[in-house]
């Protein structure tokens, strides 16, 4: 069965069907040595050859490939890359190979960052999962150096101008203090870049640690150690697919390079925001 080419390279992670689209237009993706052209269908088969850029990919047929999703602790100091060229670590070293696939961070947390981060080999569902009309809720433990008053709180709540629009935090909640540093869990559903940092900042509060506790309903696991990974069950899968329309998945692949404690469903919480 033939299926559109954009599918089938978002579905390999090399980008959103509006990316691939556009390299098809500007001919860089060739298929069995023809240019590829817009509305171009193929039938994934070891005999088909398809190149993009120059590089020539690994691609799968959707029956064959099988949607996994780890769940990585990045530590504080790692680059979200692939590479880098100072030859700092990045979150790309300490994930398990895989043969016939390649894992696609779904967003980024900053170097000075730390917690949760999701990989996928269904660029698809990464993709989806990244676009800002999805507002999938992101939650974070923020250290701040001083204890914000209320006028404050309610600014970073109704919403704080940044050089890239208006910003807030759908909730922020206080979660105790030591000594002149205090603890507050605030939710925003976009993944713009240092958002929560900016926001804070905007209003004069200097944010000394962050860490993401969640992405949606996905919570960091207790007892994953920096650096650390486990992968997804079905049930968990499913729930992210579910977030952004995608179809749901009838197998899940648990077992991967090394032993790996897998996340339990009471890792998961219940709902708290449907996709609009």
């Amino acid at each position: 069965m033939s299926e559109k080419l954009q599918k089938v390279l978002a579905r390999a992670g090399h980008g959103s069907r509006r990316k691939i689209e556009a390299m098809i237009d500007a001919r860089c993706v060739s298929v069995n040595g023809k240019i590829a052209k817009l509305g171009d269908r193929v039938e994934v088969s070891s005999e088909i050859t398809i190149r993009v850029k120059g590089h020539n990919l690994l691609v799968k047929h959707s029956a064959e490939a099988i949607c996994r999703v780890l769940l990585y602790y990045k530590p504080a100091g790692e680059l979200c890359t692939t590479t880098d060229p100072k030859g700092r670590p990045t979150v790309f070293t300490r994930l398990p190979k895989l043969r016939g696939a390649r894992w696609v961070g779904v967003g980024r947390l900053d170097i000075n960052t730390s917690g949760l981060l999701l990989f996928t080999t269904d660029g698809e569902l990464a993709h989806h999962l990244m676009h800002p009309r999805r507002e999938v809720e992101r939650t974070y433990a923020v250290r701040v150096f001083g204890q914000p008053d209320a006028n404050t709180v309610k600014k970073l709540k109704s919403g704080v101008q940044l050089e890239d629009g208006l910003a807030a935090f759908r909730t922020i909640t206080f979660k105790g203090a030591k000594g002149l540093n205090h603890w507050y869990k605030v939710t925003l559903s976009e993944g713009r870049n240092r958002e929560v940092r900016r926001l804070w900042a905007a209003v004069g509060i200097q944010v000394s640690r962050l860490i993401r506790i969640a992405y949606g309903n996905i919570i960091l696991p207790k007892g994953l150690p920096h650096g650390g990974w486990t992968e997804l069950n079905l049930n968990a899968i499913n729930y992210l697919r579910s977030l952004v329309g995608l179809k749901q998945e009838q197998v899940s692949k648990m077992s991967v390079s090394r032993t790996c404690r897998p996340i339990q469903t009471h890792f998961i919480r219940p709902a708290v925001k449907n996709n609009k």
